[in-house]
């Protein structure tokens, strides 16, 4: 009886790449692909009470940066009377706007581009000659811009509270 030897399917070997080699996944490595995601909340909208059907959608991506200049827009140490809570939540709400929804649906200018308080059609149909101003006009009612941006302000986790972690190896 001849040995018949069948090539076509060889038995694996270190160097054959059906054998890994790799190293295997450490807790190090899930580390560093976790820190490599960035950290983004995503979009919110807010309804607009006194528009039925319509809503505004805001990015609380905001940083230290952005807020402090805001605050100082609105008074905080360049007046003697302090911040201007007003103002600053109109900046807030306008800076944020990332569009506006009718019946849960955005609406585009001509252009092609999402509708927000700084568009020329929302600052024409509103009256308005700054985005602050069309915020008022849109919303009707200042305490619903204020309470806008403190829902936009949550929304970016400045209302969060950070909870602390039992350490495990620390005896008890």
């Amino acid at each position: 009886m001849s040995d018949v030897f069948d090539l076509s399917n060889p038995v694996p070997t270190s160097s054959s790449p059906s054998v890994s080699s790799a190293k295997p996944e450490t807790i190090l490595d899930r580390l560093k692909a976790n820190l490599s995601k960035k950290v983004e909340r995503p979009l919110q909208r807010i309804e607009v009470p006194e528009r039925p059907s319509v809503s505004v959608q805001f990015d609380p991506n905001i940083t230290q940066q952005q807020l402090k200049a805001w605050r100082k827009q609105a008074g905080e140490g360049t007046s003697k009377d302090g911040i201007d809570a007003a103002k600053f939540s109109l900046i807030v709400v306008s800076q944020t706007c990332r569009g506006i929804f009718l019946d849960d649906e955005q609406v585009y200018s001509e252009e092609g581009a999402p509708l927000t308080f700084a568009s020329p059609e929302i600052k024409a149909w509103l009256d308005a000659d700054t985005p602050t101003r069309a915020v008022v006009a849109l919303f009707g009612v200042e305490p619903h811009v204020q309470a806008a941006c403190v829902a936009i302000l949550d929304a970016a986790g400045f209302g969060d509270s950070v909870d602390t972690v039992e350490d495990p190896l620390k005896d008890s």
